[in-house]
C-alpha cells in the first residue's frame, strides 16, 4: 500500500509566526506517527522560514517511522543530510526565494550535477528521490543519475483534476509507466488531498509513497490530526 508521509513544515511556520514552541513541532511528529502516519517529512530552506536546522535534529532522534529531509542539493544541505541520515533525502530545485517548490528538476541538464551528489548520499546509505515534473525523459535522466525513486510534481495534476479528472491522470501516465519500467520508486506530492488523492493512487497503484503538507494540515483545522491522518490513509487503501 501507498505510504503517507506528513509534512510538517505548516506546524513550523504557525509556531514561528509567534515565537516560543507552540505548537511544539517535535511533538506534532511524534503524534503524527503515533495516529499512523509512515513517515515524517520537513523541508528546511536555508532562512528557517518554517522547519530549523534544529528541528530537522530533534525530530531525527524522535521518531520511529521513515523520515524524508526535502530540499535544494546545496552544500549546508548536503551536510545536514549527511549528519543527519534519514531514511531518504529528496532534491528538489528551489530557489532561497522560493514561496514552495512548483517545478522539477531538469535532470537532463544537470544530469552530470545530479550523479554526482545522489553517489554521496547512497554512499552514506540514504535512500535518494528526485523532484521531477510529469516528463518521461525528465524520469529516464533521474535514473541515470543513479536515483533511487522520483518524485512526481503533481501540482498540475490537482489544479487539471478539478475539472477534468481523467485528462489530468493521463498527464501523467508517461511518466509514471516510465519509472515503473526503469524500476524506479515512485513518490509523488504537492497539492494532494482528500478530494484528488484517491484517484491518483488508483491510476498508478505502484506509487510508493506521496507526501502531503498544506492541504493535510488545512484539514486538521477542522478534523483534528488523528482524524484527518485517518481519512487520508483511508483514501489510500480504498485506491487497491
Amino acid at each position: 500500500m501507498t505510504r503517507l508521509s506528513v509534512n510538517i513544515n505548516k506546524v513550523a511556520t504557525l509556531r514561528n509566526a509567534r515565537g516560543g514552541n507552540l505548537p511544539n513541532v517535535e511533538q506534532f511528529a511524534v503524534d503524527c506517527e503515533v495516529f499512523g502516519a509512515e513517515g515524517i517529512t520537513v523541508h528546511p530552506r536555508p532562512d528557517e522560514r518554517h522547519i530549523t536546522r534544529a528541528d530537522v535534529y530533534a525530530i531525527k532522534d524522535l521518531i520511529n517511522t521513515e523520515f524524508n529531509i526535502e530540499g535544494n542539493p546545496e552544500p549546508p544541505f548536503i551536510d545536514l543530510v549527511l549528519n543527519v541520515k534519514p531514511t531518504q533525502v529528496t532534491l528538489v530545485p528551489d530557489a532561497h526565494d522560493q514561496l514552495t517548490s512548483n517545478h522539477g528538476w531538469d535532470t537532463q541538464t544537470h544530469l552530470a550535477k545530479l550523479t554526482t551528489i545522489i553517489k554521496r548520499f547512497k554512499n552514506a546509505g540514504i535512500r535518494v528521490s528526485v523532484f521531477v515534473d510529469a516528463n518521461p525523459i525528465m524520469v529516464e535522466c533521474a535514473a541515470k543519475a543513479g536515483a533511487d525513486r522520483v518524485e512526481l510534481y503533481t501540482g498540475p495534476y490537482a489544479e487539471v483534476y478539478s475539472e477534468n479528472p481523467e485528462k489530468a491522470i493521463e498527464m501523467y501516465r508517461p511518466a509514471a509507466m516510465k519509472a515503473k519500467e526503469l524500476g524506479l520508486g515512485l513518490n509523488a506530492g504537492h497539492d494532494l488531498n482528500l478530494h484528488n488523492l484517491r484517484a491518483f493512487a488508483q491510476a498508478f497503484p505502484w506509487l510508493d509513497e506521496v507526501s502531503i503538507g498544506q492541504a493535510l494540515i488545512a484539514d486538521a483545522l477542522y478534523l483534528g490530526i488523528k482524524e484527518t491522518i485517518k481519512q487520508y490513509k483511508y483514501a489510500l487503501s480504498n485506491s487497491n
